[in-house]
């Protein structure tokens, strides 16, 4: 048995092939199938059967349109409500694939209805695929279903990492989601890759196998972050099946089609560089800087439905841009490359040597520092005096921020980039601090909160 580990990086999760060296099983495939595909081809496997764990909230699912590419079963439970044919399946069946086993465990507790898939081949240790149950180090989130379910739902997330924990101590854990993605409860502790992450190493590592019941929900449920808004709207799209479509094309826009958008209060999302953005941009526009984070931030601050263009004067960036995009559910948007023509809003950019030289030099003018990261980034430690409002958030609330010039800092510099971008489109002065929160530290800039 073999098991090929499809990283997934711009949704923060992983889609599994496992095969027999003639026969193979996917795991939660993406919308986007190439990746899946050149795997299943370079292992010269054919793909007879395709799983998802669970109806995805984060993503799009490429299940249903993998399945009919290859005359393969899709497996979903059987319980779920869905808009199309599916092989329905529960608790305790067994489904052959090739030399290989699939048995269906029952895992509710991420979603209602998820599933696991034990893979068995012979005597050898088993693989076990768990999507959004038991992960590395944590579980999946149990309040993307139903707010009033999260307590409940994490019941039964612990009791389903106790069942799963109960199979062979040498079965290799493989989920799908806690690389990144906001569906895990928490972050991934780092592991060596190249080292197989078994049961047994969760006995002592996950908090759902070391943590009395209600201990671990209260737990849970009070160390959720934000729910990014545009998973409200992924989940009815998997249920119609809306993955088994090609996306709709991109829509070129001209300059004036563009200046057009802004002023219907559509959307300009201007994939360059950060620091090129602060330099010279179309008034505006927002900066979302292309890379694995910036499909999540334009499903999570643009209003769903909206009118968007992406610009960039790098046409080789859209492609991705937009695959990222259709990966959950947001197509047909328009596109323009710039030229360099009516780039003419900007707005300072420095780094934390910067701000240190400016608040020695006058330690009290009217500035604002805004600090957009999440909530628990600013407990382990913020600037005194700082005003905290995450990236989400800020649009919401610029129209409250105190007078003066805002200065935006956050990890790295990224959703500072984007909240910057926000703030200097609603009217405010922003200067962007464009640098790691660690070398706050390393200037010894004083520290408030816990890690002070």
């Amino acid at each position: 048995m073999h098991v090929v580990t499809i990283e997934v990086p711009s949704l923060g999760n992983r889609c599994h092939l496992v095969h027999d060296g003639r026969s193979a099983l996917v795991v939660d495939p993406p919308r986007d199938l190439a990746p899946v595909e050149r795997a299943a081809e370079a292992a010269e496997v054919e793909i007879v059967a395709v799983a998802d764990t669970h109806i995805h909230s984060d993503y799009v699912s490429g299940a249903l349109a993998l399945a009919r590419r290859h005359g393969a079963d899709y497996l979903l439970a059987a319980d779920e409500r869905v808009d199309f044919e599916r092989v329905g399946v529960r608790d305790g069946d067994e489904v052959p694939v090739g030399r290989l086993r699939v048995e269906v465990h029952a895992t509710p507790g991420h979603t209602r209805h998820h599933q696991a898939f034990l893979v068995r081949e012979g005597m050898r240790p088993a693989a076990l695929f768990t999507g959004g149950s038991l992960l590395h180090g944590t579980v999946g989130r149990t309040d993307l279903v139903d707010p009033r379910l999260t307590r409940e739902l994490a019941r039964q997330q612990w009791r389903s990492a106790r069942a799963l924990s109960r199979l062979h101590p040498a079965t290799t854990l493989h989920p799908t989601h806690g690389f990144g993605s906001l569906c895990a409860a928490t972050s991934v502790p780092a592991h060596d890759p190249g080292r197989a992450i078994t049961l047994a190493d969760q006995l002592t590592a996950n908090p759902a196998l070391t943590t009395p019941q209600e201990a671990f929900v209260s737990a849970l449920v009070a160390g959720f972050g934000p729910v990014p808004a545009h998973y409200r709207h992924v989940a009815p799209l998997n249920r119609a099946g809306a993955g088994r479509a090609h996306p709709r094309p991109a829509r070129p826009r001209t300059a004036e089609e563009v200046a057009d958008t802004v002023l219907a209060g559509g959307w300009v999302v201007d994939l360059r560089e950060r620091s090129r953005f602060a330099e010279a941009h179309l008034p505006g526009s927002v900066s979302i800087e292309a890379g694995p984070q910036m499909a999540t931030y334009v499903g999570w601050l643009v209003p769903w439905g909206t009118d968007i263009v992406l610009v960039t004067d790098d046409a080789s960036a859209l492609g991705p841009a937009l695959r990222d995009l259709a990966a959950i559910g947001i197509e047909g948007v328009g596109t323009h490359v710039l030229d360099g023509a009516g780039l003419t809003a900007t707005y300072r950019r420095t780094d934390w040597a910067g701000y240190r030289a400016a608040t020695a030099h006058d330690p009290a003018p009217p500035r604002v520092v805004l600090d957009v990261r999440q909530r628990e980034e600013w407990a382990a430690g913020h600037l005194p005096g700082a005003v905290h409002v995450p990236v989400q958030d800020v649009a919401a609330h610029a129209a409250t921020l105190p007078a003066g010039e805002v200065w935006v800092h956050c990890r790295s510099g990224y959703r500072a980039g984007i909240a910057a971008s926000l703030l200097h489109r609603l009217g405010h002065h922003v200067v962007h601090v464009d640098d790691a929160w660690e070398r706050v530290h390393e200037l010894a800039i004083p520290v408030a909160g816990l890690a002070a």
